[in-house]
């Protein structure tokens, strides 16, 4: 499969079951304790194909209370790059710094630079685009770049009967 432009995430249309395995604290580097919780997951198409929109729902975290996580995935043709926002009802009114970046065959690569609990650090989403089974990392460096330390992902099994959407623009009239 080769995913470029605005088809790199057309993999992602539909509706999924989550599993996500996660350090209990990202935050800190010395972390090792993992947890594993499941969440549903809704994307859809939005600006006639030229982003999407990824409703993530978790009704039983093991850190908290039920949350909800919201992606915004916009394509930007002149530079040929994604751009990947993220908020979650855990920092209500917030949009993370978006993760920027564009597909290799069937692989993305997304990074920003942001501060996690005063520290600065270099955050990077890794997206392995399959159809059926696509598979999300999210992953850390405190060095600048020197080691990058995973600690989230997610695997996603499409629910039965939820096929792509199509992304064609719907015309009024």
């Amino acid at each position: 499969m080769t995913a470029a432009g605005t088809d790199a995430f057309d993999f992602l249309h539909g509706r999924w079951q989550v599993h996500n395995r996660k350090l209990r604290d990202v935050t800190d580097p010395g972390c090792h304790d993992w947890v594993d919780f499941d969440a549903t997951s809704e994307v859809r198409p939005v600006q006639h194909g030229l982003g999407n929109v990824d409703l993530m729902e978790v009704p039983d975290p093991p850190d908290g209370p039920p949350f909800e996580g919201l992606s915004l995935r916009l394509y930007d043709p002149t530079s040929g790059t994604w751009r990947i926002w993220w908020s979650s009802t855990r920092a209500p009114g917030r949009l993370d710094p978006p993760v920027v970046g564009r597909f290799t065959s069937d692989r993305g690569v997304f990074d920003c630079a942001d501060v996690l609990g005063g520290r600065p650090v270099l955050v990077r989403f890794e997206w392995r685009a399959d159809p059926d089974t696509p598979l999300w990392q999210q992953s850390f460096s405190f060095d600048d770049g020197a080691s990058w330390t995973p600690n989230w992902t997610m695997s996603f099994s499409r629910v039965a009967g939820s096929a792509q959407p199509d992304r064609r623009p719907v015309r009024a009239g």
